[in-house]
């Protein structure tokens, strides 16, 4: 991993199964026409929200370091975002929705390193680093808002997904993926979004993971602030897209009041949002937020909770109140009176205390699964847990000594006692057991031949939540994602292309002033005539040089591209207004 990006203090405190998703941004592989799309998109973007970006956004571009002349190189990005104690990593598209958000709680910004095609300058749902360092980056720059992100982050990634929402991502990512490459046929496209859509329409009951992300994208990506009548923009994915941050402002979108009632809005990733949220100030971001939370199965365990893991058919924890944490995947709980008094995973097991693995209960002892009781004793009115050494003594909970224990619910544990494990607090947590059964009614969940029964203690099950307590119990590298983003090999005609766009790049910047703009243009009306960014460019330097003859040619060519693509008429009129009303208010 070393070479796949500049460490600093905040990335290397970043756990190894986060480490895979990055990759290196491999800045040389942006062509002169990604560098303009991406100073056509900020300078129009930056005209545009100096009026109805909230003030955060203005400031947090010149704290954050991001030019609107060039594409964010990560290295210089991570040197400034240090400042306000963030990092910035790139990665491949869409990656995990826990994974993202467990980044966030590390305080480092996931970047796609992508940029959108000319095609698509004006909105793409692929993520991409105008979506990411033009619209998440700069708003962090705000304390409040910084720390909404990365609470969120810290919440979001125990959110309990359902089997079904990775089945939705990983059509999701492939979709957006298959719109952005070049390559793609309409046919494929089509297979994709109905292959989404089919998915979207049979999810059943919203997991959390879906409830939380609804949250996400009405406050992170699309979020408004201030009053309904006069909001101003704060959510990246309009900070970023110039479509859809002026379609924001109209009256055509219904602004309503941001509440928790946003969770169970369902959101489409490929079209405009017809309705966004507002929120009157980023404290009240956090209000909801903890409001959310304590719905969550994290705060409320219990039946739902672990319920909850086992419809998730994924590695989840449940934590007993004497803070003893189990970390597998759930694959069954027996109820009594709507509690469960019984739980078994499958497979690879650990067991925790306070996210630390306890000692020899790793995934070597239980490979095979953990099952365990929960709850008191039956008739006995102290839990195990809140017994003294005297009571527990008097029940015959000690060490070399053959017991039986009786739970409410029906579950029996019957061996000899090995040993118990302590917590801080010198709660028993954990005991051990060998020639042991345990029963329910007439089924046995555990015989002596399968070796040592470890029974977990607790009388309630206080959280339950996605992820291991540990992280380091469990080999989490192999998940890499099974599609990786389509790049394809350039035709000599886009090369050449390439070309003319860094001749004009040149020229702009100093490098190359011997270069004919006359020449360039004559070749791009020869060769390229429906490109219509390049003659923008040209036209600034000419427009800038007083060369009044070439800014006619050059607006006679866009109109003829404008005749013959209306659909980029409003691109190149929005272009050549910002050059006319950035130049004079130089002079």
């Amino acid at each position: 991993m070393s070479n796949a990006f500049e460490s600093n203090s905040i990335l290397n405190r970043l756990p190894e199964h986060l480490k895979q998703f990055i990759k290196p941004q491999h800045y040389e592989d942006y062509s002169a026409i990604d560098q303009a799309v991406w100073r056509y998109v900020m300078r129009k973007n930056v005209d545009f929200l100096a009026k109805v970006a909230h003030k955060s956004y203005l400031e947090g571009l010149k704290q954050t370091g991001i030019s609107i002349d060039n594409i964010p190189n990560m290295y210089g990005m991570n040197r400034i975002l240090k400042a306000i104690g963030w990092a910035a990593v790139a990665v491949d598209g869409f990656i995990p929705p826990n994974a993202f958000m467990e980044f966030q709680a590390y305080n480092v910004l996931v970047i796609a390193s992508d940029i959108r095609q000319l095609d698509h300058i004006e909105y793409t749902p692929a993520p991409d680093i105008i979506h990411e360092g033009a619209g998440h980056a700069p708003i962090i720059a705000n304390p409040e808002y910084a720390e909404y992100l990365r609470r969120f982050g810290e919440i979001g990634c125990k959110a309990i997904s359902s089997a079904k929402d990775y089945e939705l991502y990983q059509a999701v990512r492939q979709l957006s993926i298959i719109k952005e490459a070049p390559n793609s046929t309409e046919d494929a496209i089509a297979s994709a979004e109905k292959k989404v859509e089919e998915l979207q329409q049979n999810m059943g009951e919203p997991s959390e993971m879906a409830l939380i992300r609804n949250l996400h994208w009405w406050t992170v990506e699309y979020g408004l602030i201030g009053s309904l009548e006069n909001p101003k923009i704060y959510g990246a994915g309009l900070l970023s897209s110039i479509g859809e941050s002026a379609w924001c402002m109209t009256s055509e979108v219904k602004k309503l009041p941001y509440t928790i009632e946003a969770a169970y809005k369902d959101f489409d990733i490929t079209k405009p949002q017809p309705q966004l949220f507002v929120t009157p100030n980023f404290a009240h971001l956090n209000l909801i937020l903890e409001e959310f939370a304590n719905t969550m199965a994290l705060r409320k365990g219990g039946l739902t909770g672990v319920t909850k893991l086992i419809q998730s058919k994924a590695l989840g924890t449940i934590e007993l109140s004497t803070g003893i944490q189990i970390s597998g995947v759930f694959s069954e709980v027996i109820e009594h009176e709507s509690q469960p008094i019984y739980i078994q995973t499958m497979g690879e097991t650990a067991l925790a205390y306070r996210e630390k693995e306890l000692v020899g209960h790793g995934i070597k002892t239980h490979k095979n699964g953990f099952g365990s009781p929960i709850g008191k004793l039956k008739g006995i009115n102290l839990a195990i847990e809140d017994m003294s050494p005297r009571d527990l003594s008097a029940y015959h909970i000690f060490e070399e000594k053959n017991v039986t224990l009786e739970f409410e619910g029906g579950i029996s544990v019957s061996g000899e006692i090995i040993t118990g494990k302590r917590n801080l607090q010198g709660k028993i947590i954990l005991i051990s057991f060998k020639n042991c059964t345990v029963t329910h009614g007439k089924t046995t969940l555990f015989k002596p031949e399968w070796g040592i029964y470890h029974m977990a203690v607790g009388k309630t099950m206080v959280s339950a939540f996605s992820g291991p307590a540990d992280y380091n119990s469990f080999d989490l590298i192999t998940h890499v994602p099974s599609s990786k983003t389509i790049h394809v090999e350039k035709s000599d005609q886009l090369l050449h292309l390439e070309t003319l766009y860094q001749q004009v790049r040149d020229y702009r910047d100093g490098v190359n002033k011997t270069i004919s703009r006359t020449k360039v243009l004559e070749e791009l009306i020869k060769n390229y005539p429906n490109d219509w960014l390049l003659s923008v460019e040209l036209y600034e330097l000419a427009f800038l040089a007083n060369e009044t003859k070439l800014c006619q040619s050059i607006m006679e060519h866009l109109e003829t591209v404008k005749q013959n693509r209306p659909e980029v008429g409003h691109l190149i009129d929005d272009g050549l207004a910002i050059i006319e009303k950035t130049l004079l208010s130089k002079h």
